[in-house]
């Protein structure tokens, strides 16, 4: 079987204006992912981004960055959207870098989406998981035997939750959990598609890694 290998980019920029910019620890993240990649061996004979510019820099930074193509639907939902049409432009204050009521109204949010208890969003939850669906189709639909993909945590979240034939809400637990440049493994043919391995970061769980370590 082939391999599709997807990994959350790096960490960006919390907290700031513009979220789409990778920080330092991101490129070196993306660094330590890539360079753990050649020495296993591992070299992709494919690789696809979605169009955000955290995903595209993340696989340059890896040292990947040549070739790759693009998918949209491997980019992130958009969190400011919905949040915006859940309380109609008037969104509550969170203290600034108050980083659990972020991720618990993130999560509330999230959840009243895909139970489309409110309207005027973007892109509706059942939008989101068919050009994630269409992504995933993209990305599998070739030769290649190891297929690698940067994207982000939603979109990996609802990949992982669809794989295993879970519950809608299982989507964004998965998602919470997901690390920035983690890999999560999935084998595929012309008739299987199945989970391998999920959220794993074997560069950051050793003594020189640890400082890696981010959600965000």
């Amino acid at each position: 079987m082939a391999e599709l290998l997807v990994i959350r980019h790096g960490q960006a920029s919390f907290g700031q204006d513009n979220y789409d910019v990778l920080s330092d620890l991101g490129h070196e993240q993306a660094r330590a992912v890539g360079a753990l990649l050649r020495d296993i061996g591992w070299v992709p004979d494919r690789m696809i981004t979605g169009t955000l510019k955290r995903q595209q820099d993340t696989l340059t930074s890896m040292g990947f960055g040549d070739g790759a193509e693009e998918h949209s639907g491997f980019n992130e939902y958009d969190f400011s959207d919905l949040l915006n049409a859940r309380f109609k432009g008037d969104v509550p204050a969170l203290e600034n870098g108050d980083r659990k009521a972020h991720f618990r109204m993130l999560r509330e949010t999230v959840f009243e989406w895909q139970d489309d208890t409110f309207g005027g969003a973007r892109e509706t939850y059942r939008a989101f998981a068919a050009r994630v669906e269409a992504a995933r189709t993209f990305s599998i639909d070739t030769d290649a035997r190891r297929v690698l993909v940067v994207s982000s945590g939603g979109v990996i979240g609802q990949m992982t939750s669809v794989a295993l034939g879970a519950p809608n809400r299982e989507m964004m637990n998965l998602n919470l959990q997901i690390k920035n440049t983690a890999l999560t493994r999935f084998m595929f043919s012309k008739n299987a598609f199945s989970l391998n391995e999920f959220n794993a970061t074997p560069h950051i769980m050793t003594k020189s890694g640890a400082h890696l370590l981010s959600y965000s």
